[in-house]
């Protein structure tokens, strides 16, 4: 894998003035007549539930590569992309409460939506265990998970027009306030960076280890030719 370059570098200087001026922006952002200030969370949970989408369908395709391919390489997305979907989802699944709790009065309810979120996260949480514990066959059980929570991706972002739902419909974000969408388009393009930088940098690591892997057996074969 090559070195990080000047594109990465550019990456994390682009990230870190986000985290400056992306708080301001959804501070100025209008605050919604009905829930109040809690509405603000609206810009951090929405953009960490389609960054765990887009997570979901990147371990999926990287699953897809090693499962018909045999790629190693498309195998460690899948483990990178997963591990981040859990953290992604973690992240939805606890500013969602937070939000619901003075939305709704309670901290969870079981819709469709919230259900099958916690599915997926659930989902990617097997695959990250049937990769440590699953064995010879692990990497391929864990790969089927994988696909299995792109399944679910769908029915997460379909089930409040499918089912009746505490959560909004999916017109919310097409039909946002006009002087709402800088801040929430400029938080959304900063989560899906901060997840850019992320994926590299784990994918970077796990690289590495695999080298290193590589590295021991050949040195442990090398002493068997001596010995």
């Amino acid at each position: 894998m090559p070195a990080l370059g000047r594109g990465f570098s550019a990456a994390l200087i682009v990230a870190a003035a986000g985290f400056l001026i992306v708080p301001f922006k959804i501070l100025a952002a209008p605050i919604e007549p009905v829930m109040g200030l809690i509405q603000k969370i609206f810009y951090f949970h929405v953009p960490f539930a389609i960054t765990m989408f887009v997570t979901t369908f990147t371990a999926a395709g990287g699953s897809v590569a090693y499962l018909f391919k045999g790629s190693e390489r498309g195998d460690r997305l899948a483990e990178a992309a997963s591990e981040l979907g859990v953290v992604f989802g973690a992240c939805v699944l606890v500013s969602g409460p937070l939000w619901g709790r003075k939305a709704w009065g309670v901290w969870w309810q079981w819709d469709a939506r919230l259900t099958s979120s916690l599915l997926l996260f659930l989902i990617l949480n097997g695959y990250l265990l049937a990769r440590r514990y699953g064995g010879p066959g692990g990497k391929k059980l864990a790969a089927a998970l994988s696909l299995f929570a792109a399944v679910d991706v769908p029915l997460v972002y379909k089930s409040v027009d499918i089912w009746r739902t505490v959560h909004p419909q999916t017109t919310v974000v097409p039909s946002l306030d006009p002087q709402m969408r800088p801040a929430f388009w400029m938080s959304f393009a900063l989560v899906l960076l901060v997840w850019g930088v992320l994926l590299t940098l784990r994918m970077r690591l796990l690289h590495a280890r695999a080298n290193l892997a590589e590295l021991e057996l050949a040195i442990e074969d090398l002493e068997e030719v001596r010995t």
